[in-house]
C-alpha cells in the first residue's frame, strides 16, 4: 500500500505556490520529517515533509511545476505485514495508521502552543542549553501574530494615513480622489504577518529548537501525542496554547454578514455600514479603523460606558473624539438578537433603557472578548486545576500548575489577556524550570489600546486608587500644549501621572494621545524601579518630543506643570 504526500500549507494569504526543488528520487527511502520538496515563497521555501516512513512510489509533480493546496505531490509505499502462506487467518490487513512508524522525540522541555509565550519560552530555553520541543497546530506566532495584535495594527496604520490623507489640507498638502483599496490593505497587511512569521521560523531553527506541527494533546506529564505517528517526550511541559474568541449565545450569529474580529481581518471589502457589538478594546480599535476609512460605525456596549476599565476622564476623552469621527455610541445596550434583513443585510435588535430598538446595518462585528483556549489537549489526563474566578488554568508565581512539573503561560491561564505578558511568563517558566528561583511581577505591567488617538496606561489608576482609599496625588498634562504634538496635528488627549502622596513614588499613569503606546515604556520602568516624580523631573527629556510631555505631567503634580496654566 501506499500514502500520498499532499501540499498542506502555503505562504500566508498566497493560493498557488511553485516547486523550487525535489530532495528525493523514485525509489529513495524515506523516513519521517524527511523533506520531499520545497515550495517556493516570497520569502523563503516552505519544506514538505514525510509523516510516514517507507519507499518514494512516485513523484507526481516536477521542479518549476505549480501547486494548491491539497494537490498530491508524491506518494510513498509502505511495506505490509508478512503473512505465512499456509496461514489460515482472517485477521484484516493492518490500517495506515497501524504501519506507520510511531516517531518518539526526546527533550528537556516540550511547549504546547508556538504564541507570543510558546515561542518566546522556546527560544529562552534553547539560549539557556535545554533541548526544546515546539508543538503548534498552526502557524507560530499564535493568535497575537497571525489573526490578532499584528495584523490589527497593521489595518490601524493604513486606516491612519488615509485619514491624514482626507486631512492634507491642513498641512498645505492638496489630495483629490484618495479611496481605499481594501484587497491591498490586506495583501499589505498578509505581508507583514508573513515576514514576521519566516522571522520567527528563523530564530527557532537558529536555536536549534525542534519545531513539530500538530494538535498536542497531554496523554500523561511527560508526553504529548503530537499526531498519529510523533510522541513528544519532556521532564517538564509548558502549556501555552492560547485564547479563542468567545461566541455570545443570542440567535443570529450564524448569519452570512455577521462576522469576528478574525473575519474583519480578511474583509477584502469596505461595508458602506457596520455595527460593532461590544465597546471593549478590540471593538473600538476597529470601530476607528472603520471610521477612519469612511464607515457609517455604531457601537453597542453592554456596559455603562466604552472602554470601562478606564478612568472617567480617559472615557470622556476617547468618547468624545469618536463621536467627533462620526461613531454613534449605544452604552448601556444589551443586544437580543440579530435578524437577516432583505438583500441579507442585518438588523440588530437591542434593548437600551428598557425600550427595544433596532439598527440595520450592512455588516455586524461581534467583538465580546476571548476565552481560555483548553480543550480537546488532554487535562483531564493531569487533573489539572481551573482558577475558578477566571476560568483559566491555575498556576504559581512561578507558572507551575498543580503538577509540579506542568507550567501554563499566557492566555490559558487568563490572568492577563497581553502577548508581553505572555513572553515574560513564558521566560519566567523557563528560568524556574532551568533551576532559577524567579516569579512574576504583575505590578508594572503596560498595556496599549491602539484606537485614534492611542491610549495606554500602567500600574494603579486613578480609579482604583480612589475605591482602595489610597492617599494618591495626580499630576495632568495635555498634548495641546506639547509643541510636538502641535507639529504632528495631534493635540487630543493628555498625560496623567499618579503618584503615592507620602513618599512620592509614581504608582501608575494613563497616556491618551499620540504615541501613547511607545511614551508608557518609561513610565513602566520608573514604577517597576519604584522611582519618585522627582527622578522624573530631574531627567532631561529631549526637545521637542511628545516625551516632555511625561516631564511636564511629572512637574504638574509636584505644584504645576511649566508650559501649561491650570
Amino acid at each position: 500500500m501506499y500514502v500520498e504526500i499532499t501540499l498542506e500549507k502555503l505562504s500566508p494569504g498566497a493560493k498557488e505556490g511553485k516547486i523550487g526543488k525535489l530532495h528525493k528520487q523514485m525509489g529513495d527511502e524515506i523516513n519521517i520529517g524527511d523533506t520531499i520538496a520545497e515550495i517556493e515563497g516570497k520569502k523563503g521555501n516552505i519544506p514538505v515533509k514525510s509523516k510516514v516512513q517507507g519507499t518514494l512510489e512516485s513523484l507526481e509533480v516536477d521542479e518549476g511545476s505549480i501547486v494548491k493546496i491539497g494537490d498530491v505531490l508524491a506518494k510513498v509505499a509502505i511495506v505490509e505485514e508478512e503473512t505465512s502462506l499456509d496461514s489460515k487467518s482472517t485477521t484484516p490487513s493492518p490500517s495506515k495508521e497501524d504501519l506507520t512508524t510511531k516517531e518518539i522525540i526526546e527533550g528537556d522541555i516540550a511547549i504546547l502552543g508556538g504564541g507570543p509565550g510558546g515561542y518566546v519560552a522556546a527560544l529562552q530555553g534553547a539560549k539557556m542549553g535545554a533541548k526544546i520541543i515546539l508543538i503548534e497546530k498552526d502557524k507560530v506566532g499564535g493568535t497575537c501574530l497571525n489573526r490578532g495584535c499584528i495584523p490589527t495594527k497593521a489595518l490601524v496604520r493604513s486606516a491612519e494615513v488615509y485619514d491624514d490623507i482626507k486631512n492634507a489640507e491642513q498641512y498645505g498638502l492638496l489630495v483629490e480622489k484618495a479611496t481605499v483599496d481594501m484587497k491591498k490593505v490586506i495583501e499589505r497587511k498578509d505581508t507583514i504577518v508573513e515576514n514576521l512569521v519566516q522571522g520567527i521560523e528563523y530564530l527557532l531553527k537558529k536555536q536549534k529548537v525542534i519545531l513539530k506541527s500538530g494538535n498536542g494533546k497531554l496523554l500523561d506529564q511527560n508526553t504529548i501525542q503530537v499526531d498519529d505517528t510523533t510522541l513528544v517526550k519532556a521532564k517538564n511541559i509548558i502549556i501555552a496554547t492560547g485564547s479563542k474568541i468567545c461566541k455570545p449565545p443570542f440567535p443570529g450569529m450564524d448569519l452570512k454578514n455577521v462576522m469576528t474580529s478574525e473575519d474583519a481581518l480578511e474583509l477584502k471589502e469596505l461595508p458602506p455600514k457596520i455595527l460593532i457589538v461590544g465597546g471593549g478594546i478590540i471593538g473600538m480599535e476597529f470601530a476607528f479603523i472603520y471610521a477612519n476609512m469612511g464607515v457609517d460605525v455604531s457601537v453597542i456596549e453592554y456596559m455603562d460606558d466604552i472602554l470601562c476599565m478606564l478612568d472617567q476622564d480617559v472615557i470622556r476623552e476617547i468618547s468624545r473624539i469618536a463621536k467627533s469621527k462620526g461613531i454613534t455610541l449605544y452604552t448601556k445596550s444589551k443586544v437580543l438578537e440579530i435578524i437577516e434583513g432583505e438583500g441579507q443585510n442585518c438588523i440588530v435588535k437591542f434593548e437600551q433603557k428598557g425600550k427595544e430598538k433596532y439598527i440595520s446595518s450592512d455588516k455586524v462585528l461581534v467583538c465580546v472578548g476571548r476565552i481560555p483556549e483548553y480543550e480537546n489537549i488532554g487535562m483531564e489526563n493531569l487533573q489539572l486545576e481551573i482558577n475558578p474566578n477566571n476560568k483559566g488554568i491555575q498556576v504559581n508565581s512561578h507558572m507551575q500548575t498543580n503538577v509540579s512539573n506542568i507550567y501554563a503561560i499566557g492566555d490559558v491561564t487568563n490572568i492577563m489577556q497581553l502577548a508581553h505578558v505572555a513572553s515574560h511568563q513564558g521566560i519566567i517558566a523557563i528560568q524556574h524550570i532551568l533551576g532559577q528561583d524567579r516569579q512574576m511581577d504583575y505590578s508594572a505591567v503596560p498595556s496599549a489600546i491602539f484606537t485614534s488617538p492611542e491610549i495606554a496606561l500602567v500600574g494603579i489608576s486613578e480609579k482604583e486608587a480612589k475605591a482602595n482609599n489610597m492617599d494618591i496625588v495626580v499630576g495632568k498634562f495635555p498634548f495641546a500644549a506639547n509643541g510636538k504634538a502641535l507639529t504632528y496635528g495631534e493635540t487630543r488627549g493628555f498625560v496623567k501621572i499618579i503618584k503615592e502622596k507620602e513618599t512620592g513614588k509614581i504608582i501608575g499613569c494613563t497616556i491618551i494621545g499620540p504615541h501613547a503606546s511607545d511614551l508608557i515604556a518609561e513610565v513602566t520602568l520608573a514604577i517597576k524601579n519604584e522611582l519618585t516624580v522627582e527622578k522624573i523631573i530631574e531627567t532631561i527629556h529631549a526637545h521637542p518630543t511628545t516625551a516632555e510631555s511625561i516631564h511636564e505631567a511629572a512637574l504638574a503634580s509636584e505644584g504645576g506643570a511649566l508650559h501649561f496654566a491650570n
